[in-house]
């Protein structure tokens, strides 16, 4: 703390992703209970088996939870062991009966290996002299062995190892009664330890499953470190956050949201998430309120980065691309449903990928196995990565912005767009500009124009920077499409032809600058423009053909507009059936025209155009008062307004 009030990170009460260390028992909560029943079994039983999912928190228990909970006069613990051999360890060493004899006990001591080499396990506890309480009785020794799964993971040699290792922990555990053994492990691997739990229990053994915190548990987790601190946690902020940590949000590629509600709390992810709040609160923040969870614990993007962090270690330990290991990841393990998927690890790769990345990313906690039909299957370690897993690059919160706008999700469209400008680097200048565009799509769905062309405006100079037609040429489209929706045809005439000589692929584009050519009354010109497109892309644009079928009725072509017309027909618009009234009545199919009339004239609303060509069928049909009560509809309708060359033909359909 400082003398200005200031809370600095200094004073960081959560571990983030390490595991917790004895030197941590003061920050460690939520485990008591869990703490006192491991610490009775272990002084209770020969052999006690602790077990649970990765991430679950087992390592942080150990050290920071039971090891604390022993008194040192009551029992002698050992430090907690490890087998992983560590190559360091048998270099320039004479040969060892067992590379996992040769770890446990490089763990436990600081001798040389070379001194440690040549020992068992029962001789190396022999050696250390004997522990007594106040009374001269021999108090219990016990010896405990964290990722035990180690055991059964290793190379070949030191498979062959295992055998050897389980017996001379055997031997110890019989040539001394009061030996106790604990081994925490991965429950996947629970299937690897029973043919070896009679030979180490020696009659006595005991399992326990560690489990994710429940929610009070959860809440002291969260709370009680900032006891030593000059924060704390306001009412309901604490309980805000347990329920987004037990809220998750699938989202599948077509689009769909399903929300979960989960019953436990997964201990590795309410330290990322604390961590990181703590990290991005303001210094002069002494209360931490709910308006503060909201605002800065988003437990996606938290998630996000944590993936983002490990996928980029691994990806520089193992010399693969990070790329690579998320479209892996993507790939394999998130159906397309948006629900987790799993892959069974062959024997040199799972679904594609080295096994040694799987096994890199087990361990930080992306993913988690279990044995199924003797076979070792891999899924994400938690619902709550997919979101995370799909969203670490930044282009996948750009596509699921656009899918938001499909649905004109506004909310959400901005949401995920300001998630992917917050996860693209700072000098990502393709990012940024697709996330303009798509603010400025927001801004057009919020009827806000001039934001709208603010956002456009500042995308087309990042997509020019970049050198880059094709985003030049989609922002001038969405431009003139706005000039279009504003009634400034002058406007979307010019953006939209420096949008189509851009990307002159852009159908859509097409259709709608002939739509601007037709409203300034160059229907000659907006014909051209469609011919080109529909010569291109066949019969398979549909507004092009609605939009030419009834350029073509204006220009009294029935037969014509008629063949184009007929292919949009199971478009019931009220256009495109006003077009085709139109049409008819023009090819003399007076009865079948108005009723097609009398269709459109239902649901015209104010549409200028529609009114206008219902009024010259009811021309011909001889009914001229209803031309001329349409025709008047017709001059001052605003949605949209006639063109200029249409009010004209209008007027001259009013009696004088």
């Amino acid at each position: 703390m400082t003398s200005t009030g200031h809370v600095q990170s200094e004073t960081q009460p959560y571990v983030g992703l390490r595991a917790f260390r004895q030197q941590d028992r003061g920050l460690f909560y939520g485990r008591e209970r869990e703490s006192r029943e491991i610490a009775t079994l272990w002084q209770a039983d020969r052999l006690t088996v602790l077990y649970g999912t990765s991430g679950v928190g087992k390592t942080s228990l150990l050290h920071a939870g039971v090891l604390p909970f022993l008194g040192s006069d009551r029992v002698d613990a050992l430090p907690v062991g490890r087998v992983a051999p560590d190559p360091a360890l048998l270099v320039s060493t004479t040969p060892v009966r067992s590379v996992y004899t040769l770890s446990l006990l490089s763990s436990w001591s600081a001798a040389p290996p070379a001194e440690l080499a040549g020992l068992t396990v029962r001789d190396f506890l022999d050696r250390r002299p004997a522990r007594v309480d106040r009374y001269d009785d021999p108090i219990p020794t016990l010896i405990s062995i964290d990722q035990a799964e180690e055991m059964f993971t290793g190379a070949p040699y030191q498979e062959s190892d295992l055998e050897e290792f389980v017996a001379q922990l055997a031997d110890a555990l019989q040539a001394n009664a009061g030996l106790h053994l604990l081994l925490s492990m991965r429950q996947e691997y629970l299937a690897s330890i029973v043919p070896f739990e009679r030979v180490l229990g020696q009659g006595s053994r005991a399992w326990f499953h560690l489990l994710p915190f429940r929610r009070e548990t959860a809440l002291e987790a969260i709370r009680r470190p900032l006891d030593g601190t000059e924060r704390r946690f306001g009412d309901s902020a604490a309980e805000l956050l347990v329920d987004d940590l037990q809220t998750v949000t699938i989202d599948s590629d077509q689009g769909e949201r399903t929300v979960l509600k989960v019953s436990g709390v997964e201990p590795v992810q309410l330290q990322v998430v604390c961590s990181a709040l703590w990290e991005s609160l303001p210094p002069e923040v002494h209360e931490i309120t709910a308006d503060h969870v909201r605002l800065y614990a988003n437990v996606d993007r938290f998630l996000v980065g944590f993936c983002r962090r490990m996928l980029k270690d691994v990806a520089e330990r193992h010399s693969v691309p990070e790329g690579s290991i998320r479209s892996w990841l993507r790939r394999a393990f998130i159906t397309e449903h948006g629900t987790r998927g799993t892959a069974y690890e062959g024997l040199h790769q799972t679904s594609g990928m080295p096994n040694a990345v799987v096994r890199a990313l087990e361990d930080r906690h992306i993913l988690k196995a279990e044995y199924r039909a003797g076979a070792r299957w891999y899924e994400l370690q938690h619902d709550r990565l997919i979101a995370a897993i799909r969203h670490t690059d930044p282009e996948t919160f750009l596509q699921a912005a656009r899918v938001a706008l499909s649905r004109a999700d506004w909310p959400h469209a901005r949401e995920l767009t300001e998630d992917a400008v917050r996860t693209a680097e700072f000098d990502d200048l393709g990012v940024r500009a697709g996330a303009e565009a798509i603010f400025g799509d927001i801004a057009v769905g919020a009827g806000d124009p001039e934001a709208a062309r603010r956002h456009y405006g500042t995308a087309a100079e990042m997509f020019a920077v970049l050198q880059r037609a094709d985003g030049v040429g989609q922002v001038l489209a969405a431009q003139g499409r706005l000039s279009l929706r504003l009634g400034d045809y002058s406007d979307a005439v010019n953006t939209l032809s420096a949008a189509v000589a851009r990307v002159p692929g852009d159908m859509s584009a097409q259709t709608d600058l002939a739509r601007a050519f037709w409203h300034v009354g160059q229907p000659r010109a907006a014909l051209n423009v469609l011919n080109g497109a529909l010569a291109a892309a066949g019969e398979t644009l549909l507004d092009a053909l609605a939009l030419r079928g009834a350029i073509l009725a204006d220009l009294d072509q029935p037969v014509a507009a008629l063949r184009d017309l007929d292919l949009v027909r199971q478009r019931q618009q009220p256009a495109t059936l006003a077009a085709r009234a139109l049409a008819l009545a023009l090819a003399g199919r007076f009865d079948a025209a108005g009723q097609e009339a009398a269709d459109a004239i239902a649901n015209a609303g104010n549409d200028g155009p529609v009114l206008l060509r219902a009024a010259r069928v009811h021309v011909i049909l001889g009914d001229a008062g209803t031309a001329a009560a349409l025709a008047a509809r017709a001059v001052s309708a605003d949605d949209p307004a006639l063109p200029e060359h249409l009010r004209e033909q209008a007027r001259r359909l009013l009696p004088d």
